[in-house]
């Protein structure tokens, strides 16, 4: 897989759009599928693309994958890119529970949680709802859907 950090933009949009797409697909597919103002938009971005050696053309004119991409901040899940900062928030949000679990045992036989725990707990709900927030953004920024 290569690295290519130059994915950005309108060209990203285009390279989510094929990857998605399981058959291949021709500028006006490009065009409606990545909400482009025209055929020949699609098509530079296209081109950009098979320049990378991310795509390839077959006879018919239409473009398919040639192979994943390695984008600096996402993983591929399947065809789909998923920020990193999802998996970062699953992380947070398994630590959260397992601090409420810790926090509701305490109640249950009568103690009253510390409150360096309730802070803890605190900053690992903040951290998981950051890392989830940003994660989304980036989701949005590249939704082609």
């Amino acid at each position: 897989m290569p690295n290519d950090d130059r994915l950005e933009g309108t060209t990203f949009r285009v390279y989510l759009y094929v990857m998605r797409e399981r058959k291949p697909v021709g500028p006006r597919d490009v065009m409606r599928g990545a909400d482009l103002s025209s055929p020949s938009v699609a098509y530079r971005h296209l081109q950009k693309l098979e320049t990378l050696g991310l795509i390839e053309k077959d006879v018919y004119g239409e473009y398919t994958i040639r192979e994943k991409a390695d984008i600096t901040g996402y993983l591929w899940v399947g065809r789909n890119l998923v920020p990193r900062l999802i998996f970062y928030s699953f992380f947070f949000m398994g630590v959260l529970v397992a601090e409420i679990v810790v926090i509701t045992g305490n109640l249950l036989v009568g103690r009253a949680p510390q409150s360096d725990f309730i802070f803890l707990t605190l900053i690992t709900s903040i951290a998981m709802i950051l890392f989830l927030v940003e994660g989304v953004k980036l989701i949005k920024k590249g939704d082609t859907s």
